[in-house]
């Protein structure tokens, strides 16, 4: 728990980690931390983190992003800011009230309290990060409401809303908060994902000295001799600058960098060519591309890593370069006559599904007679492959994965939540210099986990949604299940592993012809899991920042009312203010992209149903048989690395080798190959041969980067696109890519 340190935590926690994943002799524990500067000691631990400064600034900075992010997921192109750009922003906000604002104190039931206590403090800093970043995530949830209130034309009003979306919070709070021991307070689980943010909170509140220059506890008297390197904010303002200055060029003025597809520039209608070495539609079999935001589409490749990057690269080696391709070229599934790669599905005669030909004239059921006379689905080769194939194999790897090789979490798990001290708080020692405001006991996030689920079983009966009572329970025993398995993943590796199309099977077997049914059950099964893998990431920032669960619950709940107020609010203006929205004449680009691909995919897997889907006729049931492929790999692998314990075996993660690939589509192999290729590069190659300068600057460049980009593009969406001046600008670097058959 935040505020524990190693010599504290029980012998059962510290010990829980990735079986030869998290140990690599390349990638030691304490080389991480340091490069990631999180101090083992509490440095500040006079100073307060629940301070009206921290309230306010938090508070506008999770409205505003909250807003936008919720807006602008309805428009195409899309834009979202990151929290690693509130968090630059939060900052000198944080300083102009250090500036601006008395210190006045004044009495508060008996006690004092102070406008301006102290300078503005990184564990101030970390709450304010913490708050906006669980109302930043807008995309799925904001995609929920408005495929029932505008394409399914269901208005439940905002009370079923409201209801609806804390539901999804509160689970997803529960669920972070009753693994905390497991998935969150072991020392040896890092969570890479938050080692950016760590990096950009120490260069920003100690700017004078580099990274490695600023610990001198333990260095001999001549190190201090040395000549000073460029400090950490220095290089973070350096690449900040640059990177802002590039990213115009891929993103407006040469977006031909961005999709850096030469080969096919020089063959442009050679379709072998393209299908080959293309970046949209193709394999993308040299990934070439200047835009760090197709780098970084998946994840930064700064943060991941290395044996996790060499996984999904043998992954995309395997499954993208060479099954791919054999079963393409070989017409299986009839994927020859369709895209290499695509994210759309497809009729009979090649061209993309008019899902419109098969609903029931004045709702949005699927008229079987229609669906029979028009056309089955028929999907690209990448989007039955990884979408289907290896999803499903996933599935039942990630449960065999951890029966085998973490029962004892597991099993530390359940134990817990079997004893009576449930209901009491954990004998654990306070920060050292924080104020004693003690642990936050297991049962309030059982309390949080039945209102969640009252609160959803409430809304659905009451407002009659098809999904009943029943569905709720199923779908939260579906997150239940595999919360644990994924977030284990994603705080060791940093890359997730979705779920999504499994929820969709089930509901659409269960509730066949019911599209809002298996519309909410994707968002009970799966979004849960997602919002409850932010809550448990924030809270391992707070734990190394020894910042008390008590505080990072309080900020976590009004994130999470602030989220739920902010996407209700915006997304029921939106479709009420804005002239042809969801539509082609919406004005601006509105047209709802993300929740209009979500709506196909209810009306596929909640209309036609999966019974149809996978017919003997499909071609597609087969699929059914990678369960048993993904059941049997890890134990498979699990063998190997007990008889082999030394050997290459134990960086093996089988999981990432089928799953890893789960963003593609709408990724291509362009995004993964130079994903991989800078995340070698750097995690390995530059690891070993300049490991003071990665030690020093890794993280910071990885958070400059992406703050830069976001921060970037922001400002080019509302200069450029949003203006209109993006149509004034055209020649050969904005043209050559696009006349191509890729």
């Amino acid at each position: 728990m935040p505020g524990v340190t190693s010599a504290t935590m029980k012998p059962e926690t510290q010990s829980t980690t990735i079986q030869g994943e998290q140990s690599d002799d390349d990638n030691p524990l304490d080389e991480l931390l340091h490069a990631a500067q999180i101090d083992a000691d509490d440095k500040d631990s006079g100073q307060h983190a629940l301070t009206l400064r921290m309230w306010v600034i938090g508070t506008i900075f999770a409205i505003i992003g909250c807003g936008l992010n919720t807006l602008f997921t309805l428009r195409s192109p899309s834009i979202s800011i990151a929290a690693s750009t509130a968090q630059l922003l939060a900052y000198p906000a944080g300083r102009l009230w250090d500036k601006a604002v008395p210190s006045r104190t004044f009495p508060i039931f008996g006690k004092r309290f102070s406008l301006n206590p102290h300078p503005f403090s990184p564990k101030e800093h970390c709450l304010i990060y913490i708050m906006v970043n669980i109302t930043y995530f807008t995309r799925m949830t904001a995609d929920l409401l408005v495929e029932q209130k505008r394409f399914f034309g269901l208005d439940s009003g905002w009370g079923y809303q409201l209801l609806m979306i804390l539901s999804l919070f509160l689970i997803g709070f529960a669920f972070a908060g009753l693994t905390r021991s497991v998935l969150v307070e072991p020392r040896k689980i890092i969570w890479p994902g938050v080692l950016s943010a760590t990096a950009l909170m120490s260069v920003l509140h100690n700017r004078k000295m580099s990274p490695e220059e600023s610990d001198t506890s333990n260095r001999p008297e001549s190190d201090s001799q040395r000549p000073r390197r460029m400090s950490g904010f220095a290089f973070f303002c350096l690449i900040f600058a640059v990177s802002f200055c590039w990213y115009w060029l891929p993103d407006f003025i040469f977006p031909a960098l961005s999709y850096f597809s030469f080969v096919c520039w020089i063959k442009p209608g050679s379709t072998v060519i393209n299908q080959v070495f293309g970046v949209s539609s193709g394999m993308g079999l040299l990934p070439f591309t200047f835009d760090w935001s197709q780098v970084a589409y998946v994840a930064s490749p700064l943060l991941v890593p290395s044996w996790a990057i060499i996984n999904i690269a043998v992954a995309l080696v395997i499954w993208v370069y060479i099954v791919a391709p054999a079963c393409y070229y070989s017409n299986v599934w009839n994927t020859a006559y369709l895209p290499f790669q695509s994210s759309s599905i497809f009729d009979n005669t090649g061209n993309v599904y008019n899902v419109s030909r098969i609903i029931s004239d004045g709702c949005f059921d699927v008229d079987v007679s229609k669906y029979e006379s028009y056309s089955p689905v028929y999907m690209p080769m990448t989007y039955a492959l990884n979408t289907f194939a290896l999803a499903i194999a996933t599935l039942a790897s990630l449960i065999s994965w951890t029966a085998l090789e973490h029962r004892s979490s597991i099993a530390t798990v359940l134990r817990e939540s079997t004893r009576l001290r449930l209901f009491s708080k954990r004998n654990t020692r306070p920060n050292q210099g924080a104020s004693d405001t003690g642990d936050v006991p297991a049962w309030w996030y059982l309390i949080c986990l039945a209102l969640g689920i009252t609160l959803a079983i409430f809304a659905i009966e009451y407002w009659s949604i098809e999904l009943r009572w029943y569905g709720v329970l199923l779908a939260f025993a579906v997150g239940g299940i595999f919360f644990f398995p994924i977030t284990l993943l994603y705080a060791n590796a940093n890359m997730k592993v979705g779920i999504e199309v499994f929820c969709r099977i089930i509901a659409g077997f269960v509730w066949e012809g019911r599209v809002v049914a298996n519309t909410w059950f994707v968002g009970l099964g799966y979004t849960t899991i997602l919002d409850g893998l932010s809550f448990a990431q924030d809270m391992k920032l707070c734990l190394y920042y020894h910042i008390p669960p008590f505080e990072v619950f309080l900020v976590q709940w009004t994130g999470m009312l602030i989220g739920t107020i902010g996407q209700v609010g915006i997304v029921n203006w939106a479709l009420d203010n804005i002239k042809d929205i969801c539509t082609s004449n919406a004005i601006n680009g509105f047209t709802c992209p993300f929740s209009q691909t979500n709506f196909n995919t209810s009306i596929i897997w909640g209309g036609i149903g999966p019974r149809r889907f996978f017919s003997p006729k499909s071609g597609y049931r087969s699929l059914f048989y990678l369960l048993i492929i993904g059941g049997l790999l890890p134990v498979i692998m699990h063998v190997l690395k007990r008889k082999y314990p030394c050997s290459f075996w134990k960086h093996v993660s089988v999981p990432l080798l089928l799953g890893g690939l789960n963003y593609i589509p709408p990724a291509t192999g362009m995004n993964y190959g130079s994903w991989a290729i800078v995340g070698i590069f750097f995690g390995v190659f530059l690891r070993r041969r300049h490991n003071g300068w990665w030690r020093r600057y890794n993280f910071i460049l990885s958070s400059s980067l992406e703050s830069s980009v976001s921060f970037g593009g922001m400002i080019i969406f509302f200069a450029v696109y949003y203006s209109g001046v993006s149509g004034k600008l055209k020649w050969w670097g904005t043209e050559v890519y696009k006349d191509t058959c890729d």
